[in-house]
C-alpha cells in the first residue's frame, strides 16, 4: 500500500485534472454489467479474508481457507485485479488497471518477507499450507 497510495493519489489528481486522457469511453452496458458482476466477487472475496484475518490473525493461527486455498495473498490480489480495476472502469477510467497492476507488484515484492515470517512461525503447517495452495503463482 505504501508503493500504491502515492501514485492513487497523484494518478487522482490527473484524473480529475485531466479526464479525457483516462477515460474508457462511458462506460459501456457491456463494460458495466462485467464490471459489477466481477466487483461482487471481488468486494466478497475481500470482506471473507478480512473477517478470516480478523478471525484467525488474533488466535495466531495460520489461515488456509476460504479465499486463502486459492492464493496465498487473496486481500492483495483480489484488490488488485478485481476490485480496483472494476471500480474505475464504473467511474470511466482505466487508472484502476495501473493501479491494480502497481499494487500486485508491490505484493509480490514484500510477500517473500511475510513468507518467510509466517514459515518460521508455523512450519510445518506452512510447509503443508504452500503445498496445496490451488494457484499458488498468482
Amino acid at each position: 500500500m505504501l508503493l500504491t497510495l502515492p501514485l492513487l493519489i497523484a494518478g487522482l489528481f490527473l484524473n480529475i485534472q485531466y479526464p479525457a486522457y483516462f477515460s474508457v469511453g462511458g462506460p459501456s452496458l457491456l463494460l458495466t454489467t462485467i464490471s459489477i458482476i466481477i466487483l461482487v466477487f471481488g468486494v466478497t472475496n475481500w470482506m471473507w479474508s478480512v473477517v478470516l484475518i480478523l478471525l484467525k490473525v488474533p488466535k495466531k493461527e495460520l489461515i488456509t481457507t476460504g479465499p486463502y486455498s486459492l492464493v496465498r495473498h487473496p486481500l492483495y490480489t483480489g484488490m488488485a485485479f478485481l476490485v480496483l480495476p472494476w471500480i474505475s472502469f464504473l467511474l470511466n477510467s482505466w487508472l484502476g488497471v495501473l493501479l491494480g497492476i502497481i499494487l500486485y507488484i508491490g505484493s509480490r515484492m514484500f510477500s517473500p518477507e511475510e513468507e518467510k515470517f509466517l514459515s518460521g512461525t508455523f512450519n510445518a503447517k506452512w510447509n503443508d499450507y504452500s503445498g496445496k495452495v490451488k494457484i499458488p503463482w498468482l
